[in-house]
């Protein structure tokens, strides 16, 4: 009661519904088709098969986690498949010690190693990444339109570097990177989880994601207080052009081989988990915990409507409107948020 004798405010404890599914949606949806899948097809439940879709998304989920930084600044980078596919074949090259020995199988391969390998393939990506954000943030060119070009240019100095034909036949110390196991579990899914978790940490927890997170939800206020804007845009494709060149790496190593149409689509694949995940396009809101479910949800769609024989024309299709409708969801859940 109070003190003064005035009723004490009531307080509102009324059940969000629509705010409670807005915040889990993709997480319901996952369980839901997961539940689906299950009953149709007994086979999408088995521990083969589940491992096997984790290892399908491990490489474009790693291109998610880099890309929810982007989208969280309000950009979009449409050049990651021509830049994995880039780095992919540089990483290759390395490994087998030059072009000379590109076809040469196995262990009698002679090459630097995988390590530096890797290396080679992170410097593509973080160059890459570095010059797009150096062009969005200081030749004021839209986000749009320079990756658009970085897609033809990557995917042109890909074929240009390996005259067109692929690089393969890598010793076991490079492939165990994409083949290998820990246990039950294939390394790209520990890779890809160690990654997001890592992400997870610095996005929200540390003062740069509290920044990425300022910038994308109000550029002008942020740069108001004294935030250096351009520099956490540019920041963000380094970020990006880091996960392409991991997951060139991760990629070469799982096929043992790279090749220049590596990474073709995989912009549609990873933008679609990044924005299904609950990341907005307007920039400002999302987490990395919703992308890696929007990858498990793209992979376990496609997954499951492959063993129902589904056409692969049919999955596009399917693709195409679950983005729309998560970007219209997003929209009108902004627009309620508004009006509350």
């Amino acid at each position: 009661m109070s003190t003064t004798g005035s009723p004490a405010p009531a307080t509102d404890t009324s059940f969000d519904a629509f705010g409670f599914i807005a915040r889990f949606a993709p997480l319901i949806f996952l369980l839901v088709l997961m539940a689906v899948f299950a009953i149709v097809e007994p086979r999408f439940m088995s521990s083969i098969n589940l491992f096997n879709v984790m290892r399908q998304v491990s490489i474009t989920g790693l291109l998610a986690i880099g890309m929810t930084f982007v989208i969280l600044t309000a950009g979009i980078d449409l050049s990651v498949g021509s830049l994995l596919a880039f780095a992919g074949l540089v990483a290759a090259a390395v490994a087998k010690g030059g072009m000379q020995d590109r076809f040469t199988v196995g262990d009698d391969a002679v090459g630097y190693g995988w390590p530096l390998a890797a290396l080679a393939a992170i410097a593509v990506g973080l160059i890459g990444g570095y010059i797009q954000g150096y062009s969005i943030t200081r030749l004021k060119v839209p986000p749009f339109v320079v990756t658009l070009g970085g897609m033809s240019v990557f995917r042109g100095a890909a074929l240009l570097f390996a005259a067109g034909g692929p690089i393969s036949g890598f010793d076991k110390a490079f492939t165990w990177w994409g083949q290998g196991k820990i246990g039950p579990v294939p390394v790209p899914v520990i890779i890809f989880l160690v990654a997001a978790i890592i992400a997870h940490i610095v996005l929200r927890y540390t003062r740069f994601g509290r920044r990425v997170y300022a910038v994308g939800g109000n550029p002008e206020a942020a740069r108001l207080s004294g935030l250096n804007v351009n520099g956490i845009i540019c920041s963000v494709y380094v970020i990006m052009g880091f996960f392409a060149g991991l997951g060139a790496f991760v990629l070469a190593a799982r096929l043992n081989s790279a090749e220049a149409v590596a990474g073709t689509g995989y912009e549609l694949t990873v933008i679609a988990s990044v924005v299904i995940g609950g990341t907005s396009l307007f920039g400002g809101a999302g987490t990395i915990f919703g992308t890696v479910v929007g990858s498990l949800l793209i992979g376990v769609l496609l997954n499951g409507l492959v063993l129902m024989n589904v056409s692969s024309y049919v999955q596009q299709i399917i693709i195409g409107v679950i983005i729309v409708l998560a970007v219209a969801f997003d929209t009108f859940a902004k627009s309620r948020r508004k009006r509350g």
